[in-house]
């Protein structure tokens, strides 16, 4: 666990955030495996193992874990922003009924041209959110 710890303190600080005891736990539950979790899972799985990260703390972490490049949000709707622990480019499906957000290696998926884009413009990245449901009988 300790070795753990010092790897999760490394890497935050290659990241240039400050290693605190909070940033550490939300870390520990984001960047073991790859996931995605909204701001409210990460509230509830915190809670399950006996945090006491305030909600706010959740939020503002989860938030500058993603400005500096150690997870993506992911915005699957207006009202739904999950945060992604794979920051390598690929794509999403997302299941409208279940919530649950999958991803999608970039060689899955082939988009055969993009619109025009804007004069002085080059496309960066493209990503794509496939939205699904279950089927309904």
């Amino acid at each position: 666990m300790k070795a753990r710890q010092e790897s999760l303190e490394q890497s935050l600080a290659r990241h240039g955030v400050k290693p605190t005891p909070q940033r550490l736990e939300i870390a520990a539950l984001m960047l073991r495996e790859p996931c995605h979790l909204s701001a409210d899972q990460v509230m509830a799985q915190l809670r399950e193992a006996g945090s006491g990260v305030s909600k706010a703390t959740v939020y503002n972490t989860l938030h500058l874990f993603s400005s500096q490049g150690l997870l993506r949000e992911i915005a699957v709707d207006p009202s739904r922003l999950f945060y992604d622990s794979t920051t390598t480019p690929h794509h999403h499906i997302y299941n409208e009924d279940t919530g649950e957000l999958v991803d999608v290696l970039p060689d899955e998926l082939e988009v055969s041209r993009l619109p025009q884009l804007p004069a002085g413009t080059d496309a960066h990245c493209l990503e794509v959110v496939i939205r699904v449901r279950n089927q309904r009988k």
